[in-house]
């Protein structure tokens, strides 16, 4: 007499997956309070390369690596303004010295440099009080394998 399961193994593997809906991100938007002062600040301070405004609306994209930052006055757009408390994170090759040269910028930091483990990191804020991230992963770990 057999034990085996009345059912084929074909039956037991899972069917297969749908391909994802989301294939990236295309921008991440950062809100701004006076959208002159973030002009200044993503474009000159932090010299990320200017993408365009949006017309005569208070918003401006900006590029830092394969992301697109759109800056924008949230009230123009019927939305509340808020800061991101936690923050974008941009990779740097050297965080001291990036911190070094933001902080003759007059750039806040709200954080000591730290070590995570695998990373440096020191959190600073934009205009409008944004959190955002210098960041140089040095060992493995995180992101896709």
């Amino acid at each position: 007499m057999s034990l085996a399961p009345a059912h084929s193994l074909m039956s037991m593997t899972t069917p297969a997956q749908a391909p994802p809906v989301i294939n990236g991100v295309d921008f991440v938007t950062l809100p701004a309070k006076d959208i002159e002062a973030s002009r200044h600040f993503y474009g000159t301070v932090l010299g990320l390369p200017f993408v365009k405004n949006y017309g005569d609306m208070p918003a401006s994209e900006y590029q830092a690596g394969n992301l697109t930052l759109a800056v924008m006055e949230p009230g123009a757009f019927g939305q509340e303004f808020r800061a991101h408390a936690l923050p974008v994170a941009f990779q740097v090759d050297d965080v001291a010295a990036a911190r070094e040269a933001l902080e003759a910028q007059g750039v806040q930091f709200v954080s000591e440099t730290f070590d995570s483990g695998v990373c440096h990191q020191a959190i600073f804020l934009d205009p409008a009080g944004n959190a955002l991230d210098l960041h140089h992963r040095y060992a493995p770990g995180g992101g896709l394998s």
